[in-house]
Parts: C-alpha cells; structure tokens; sequence
C-alpha cells in the first residue's frame, strides 16, 4: 500500500508512530487499554494473535523495555505494516491464528493477547471495506482465539483479551480448564453507565480464585463535553504509556 493511502500517527504521545490505512480498520483505544492491563517485565515473551498495524503490542513494548515481541497478523496488508511499524522489535508472522505454522505451535510465551473482531455476523451487517470486516467480523470463532492463546502459554503464563461486554459469557465458556486465576476489568464510558466492553485475564495454572473488579471508567462526568475528558488513570494509559491497576 502506498504512502498517499496512509496516515503515520502518533500513540502514547508520540512514543509509538503507526503506520495505517486512510480507510478500513483503523486502531482506537481498546489495543491501548488492552497493552496498559498487562503485567509484563523485562526478558519475557509476549505473543499478540491479530495484531493489525501493531498498536497493542508495540504500546506494551513502549512501556515495558526488553521484551521479546512476536505477532500473528492474517491481512497481508496489515501485517506487512505492522512489520514496518515494529521494525527489529517486533517479529511479524503472516497466518491465520487457526492455522499457525509449526514453528510458532513449537513455541510458548509468558504472554498472549488478543483483540478479537467483536462482531457476530449472524446477528450483523459485514462492513463494506474488506480488510475493516477482517478486522470486525467474527470470522474465526471465539473459542478458537481462546484455545489457540491458551496453547502458546508457558506454565503460569497470562492471556490479555479485550471485547464486548455481551461476549464475557463466551470468553469465559472457551477457556480451557487449565486456564484458571480470572479476571474480569469492566470498561464504562462514564459513571452509572453499563460496561461496554470487558478485559479478560486468564493464568495458565492458576489456581486464585475468581476475580470482578470494579468498572474502569474511561470518561469524567455524565455527558460529552469540549476538551479531553478522559480520568486520570484511562488519560496516563493513553497518553504517557502508564500501566492500568489491573
């Protein structure tokens, strides 16, 4: 894809740049909040299955230096744009996530992430743009994102999923059984509003128990208004790369 028909932006106030289409799927603040929930350090593995442009993974990479970053991206066009976005940071690896090659399946990691397309298409209209219903449209089952980042696990390694709040039943019925330690962030456009969308983390091993943690709350006040209006924890994620108390 040539340049005219691409946008370089900036996240986490400048300390990412993204390259991305003009039009089709374009990344927003969920892969941001998604890369702000998890607790990685220095030296570990993190695996991204759908990893678009890149957002969500080079977000977390911007926070946490040292991390070995390796990402799954179907659409050619996006993962070749990831791998220009990640340079020598980020191994991009073009498959889909139901069919890995063998030697990503011969591979474990202390992380996986996912920011699965949200839509049923039973129960929606597909988008007209085709890489933007790649992105959207439920295509791969849900269970299947579950199961595939549960297998890349390494023992007590975490999986980071963000969706639609209707979908945490699905999430939580897809998780393998040797997938326990979980824990649900709800994500609320302002105080007194229902979740939207949900944050779902899940240790491989784990034995804690289960987890509802209260709304994240990503607007102050209770209607739109001019200016940034962000809190202060969702504004220190989005634009300084702080981690979220997850």
């Amino acid at each position: 894809m040539s340049d005219e028909n691409l946008t370089c932006d900036a996240f986490l106030g400048g300390l990412v740049q993204l390259w991305q289409p003009k039009q089709g799927y374009r990344a927003g603040v969920d892969p941001v909040l998604l890369a702000a929930s998890i607790p990685a350090v220095s030296g570990q593995n993190v695996l991204e299955l759908g990893c678009g442009v890149g957002a969500a993974i080079l977000c977390l990479g911007a926070r946490v230096p040292g991390l070995t970053l390796t990402g799954v991206e179907r659409e050619p066009t996006y993962a070749a744009l990831a791998a220009r976005n990640g340079g020598a940071d980020l191994e991009v690896i073009t498959a889909d996530i139901s069919a890995l090659p063998l030697t990503l399946r011969q591979r474990q990691f202390d992380h996986v992430l996912a920011n699965p397309p949200y839509w049923r298409r039973g129960a929606s209209v597909a988008a007209s743009d085709p890489a933007r219903e790649a992105a959207l449209g439920e295509q791969t089952p849900l269970k299947v994102w579950i199961t595939t980042a549960a297998k890349r696990l390494v023992p007590k390694g975490q999986m980071h999923v963000i969706h639609r709040a209707e979908r945490l039943p699905d999430l939580l019925a897809a998780l393998p059984a040797d997938m326990g330690s979980i824990e649900v962030l709800p994500i609320a456009a302002r105080e007194g509003r229902a979740a939207e969308r949900v944050i779902l983390r899940a240790r491989k091993s784990g034995r804690a128990d289960f987890r509802l943690h209260a709304p994240l709350i990503l607007h102050r006040g209770d209607h739109h208004r001019d200016g940034d209006q962000y809190t202060t924890a969702v504004r220190n994620a989005l634009r300084t790369g702080a981690a979220l108390a997850f």
